[in-house]
């Protein structure tokens, strides 16, 4: 029996610079794959569509850019939701020796088992209940992170005016407890961008020191440059 052709739901591929993280400013291309397992209140991405691709396909047109960029930022939506697809398609661009990057809310640790072998660099959300207005995902944001620990890592947290002090005690215990000097970006909220805002960051800021050596206040840079 031929086995069908596994398929995935890409809402748009392109070239930009990343603008938020650990490597804001850096140039990659963007696989935007469609659908999320969360509707987090801050929220920016509309993804009215997408189109269907083979791992293949998928590659075949990043091959088609020309190589000036950092790496290929896996993204969504939750890219993980589409475990089967993602994972053949990081073993196609990496054949390629093309560096892999996966923007995640750090969730679903049984998927990230699954393609941890094939990623170079992971960008991790903790989804601050307070912030997201969702349920709490503390239980499997320790598992991912033990997972997304054995290659390179960096976290980040979106700070609201919403946030409570509670949460940054949570993720405090979950930095810790993975062991690492892991980095953590704190992200204000663009759409409350204030003096307030900026302040409660700092506070933020200066609470996670105890538990990394870089900790870093970065806003969504694409935002002000203009870019997609």
């Amino acid at each position: 029996m031929i086995r069908p052709s596994i398929t995935g739901k890409v809402s748009e591929v392109f070239s930009s610079i990343q603008g938020e993280g650990l490597y804001t400013g850096a140039r990659q291309i963007f696989i935007r794959l469609y659908g999320c397992n969360l509707k987090c209140a801050f929220c920016d991405t509309n993804m009215p569509g997408y189109e269907k691709y083979t791992p293949e396909e998928l590659c075949d047109m990043i091959l088609k850019f020309e190589r000036n960029y950092h790496s290929v930022s896996i993204t969504g939506g939750e890219p993980l939701m589409q475990k089967d697809f993602v994972k053949e398609a990081l073993k196609l661009l990496k054949k390629e020796g093309i560096k892999t990057y996966l923007e995640t809310n750090g969730i679903l640790y049984k998927e990230l088992s699954e393609v941890i072998d094939y990623l170079d660099i992971i960008a991790m959300d903790f989804k601050l209940p307070t912030s997201g207005k969702h349920d709490e995902y503390w239980d499997e944001h320790r598992e991912f992170l033990k997972i997304a620990s054995k290659k390179e890592v960096f976290v980040k947290c979106i700070v609201c005016l919403s946030t409570h002090h509670e949460d940054m005690e949570e993720v405090i215990t979950l930095i810790k407890d993975s062991g690492k000097d892991i980095p953590l970006i704190i992200q204000p909220n663009t759409f409350e961008l204030s003096q307030r805002l900026i302040d409660k960051a700092k506070a933020c800021q200066d609470s996670l020191f105890n538990v990394s050596s870089d900790v870093r206040i970065i806003p969504q840079v694409h935002k002000y440059l203009l870019v997609h």
